[in-house]
């Protein structure tokens, strides 16, 4: 099997690229052995696979130097795989599902794929990111979502007034988290047939059309002195909460 030994070849600057959201047009890169098989366990088109010897009897992949994937490889400790999958388009509509996680303007990249990953484990149907929240496909929020965008569908909304309007009209509940004169203990909640779960940004909290749009405004007692809790830990309790 041919090695590739140059930084300098044009299948891995192409593949570098890819790191970058202006060039993630139809496909982008994930590395580690675990994403990888998920990536085949899901049928997703992964369109060419880089790795060095460790991972040299996988079909159809291309083989680095240690140098190259070091280079190609976004994490400090490189694990020898990294693979170029497809991007495909959701085959469904946000408004057609019934439990939803709305992610709206979070820009901590490790607060977004924790918060993917707890709506994938609590078993919810997608999660839409407004325009101002972390991109899903970033290495970050890849690796920790931990495969879970191959199990539920992820759309970007840039109109998200529009987009609760849509979810009304289809009877979904929009449930947004906030400490206001009208929000209400989370734990008295009576769980809808079809929610929406709306988190905002980490020190802003949700908009203020948000808070007049939405059905329900929610908020988490803290007995405490903690003034508040992270977004992530807040949307696990919110999250398993609606789904009991």
């Amino acid at each position: 099997m041919e090695i590739i030994t140059s930084k300098d070849n044009t299948r891995i600057k192409n593949a570098k690229k890819l790191y970058k959201k202006k060039n993630r047009i139809s496909s982008y890169l994930i590395e580690g052995q675990h994403l990888y098989e998920e990536a085949l366990k899901s049928g997703a088109n992964v369109k060419q696979i880089f790795v060095t010897e460790k991972f040299a009897d996988i079909p159809d992949a291309i083989l680095v130097s240690d140098e190259v994937m070091k280079f190609l490889s976004d994490a400090e400790t490189p694990q020898g795989i990294i693979a170029e999958v497809s991007l495909e388009p959701a085959s469904i509509k946000p408004e057609q599902l019934s439990k939803l996680l709305i992610l709206e303007n979070v820009q901590d990249p490790g607060n977004v794929g924790t918060m993917i990953r707890t709506a994938d484990a609590a078993g919810f149907d997608g999660v839409i990111l407004t325009a101002g929240s972390a991109d899903s496909y970033s290495p970050k929020v890849l690796r920790t979502m931990q495969g879970s965008h191959f199990h539920l569908p992820i759309f970007l909304e840039n109109d998200v007034q529009n987009l609760y309007q849509r979810l009304k009209n289809q009877g979904i509940t929009v449930i947004a988290t906030t400490l206001s004169e009208t929000s209400v203990d989370y734990r008295t909640i009576s769980q809808p047939e079809k929610f929406a779960l709306i988190m905002g940004n980490e020190g802003a909290g949700i908009t203020p059309e948000t808070s007049v749009t939405a059905d329900i405004l929610a908020h988490i007692n803290m007995p405490g002195q903690a003034e508040s809790l992270n977004v992530a830990v807040a949307a696990g309790i919110m999250i398993f909460s609606l789904t009991d």
